[in-house]
C-alpha cells in the first residue's frame, strides 16, 4: 500500500493530467488560449 501511495497516484494525476492536455489540443482550444493570451497582453501593455 505504502508503494501505491508514494508512486501511483502521484502517476496516474499525471497520465490523467496529460489526457486532459491531449483532450483540449484535439478540440482546439489551444488556439482558442492563444488567441485570449496575445489579446491579453495586447492589452497590458497597450500596443493594440
Amino acid at each position: 500500500m505504502n508503494g501505491w501511495r508514494r508512486y501511483g497516484i502521484p502517476l496516474s494525476l499525471a497520465v490523467l493530467g496529460g489526457a486532459m492536455v491531449w483532450y483540449g489540443i484535439g478540440r482546439g482550444e489551444m488556439d482558442v488560449v492563444f488567441i485570449k493570451a496575445v489579446n491579453l497582453c495586447m492589452e497590458c501593455i497597450g500596443l493594440g
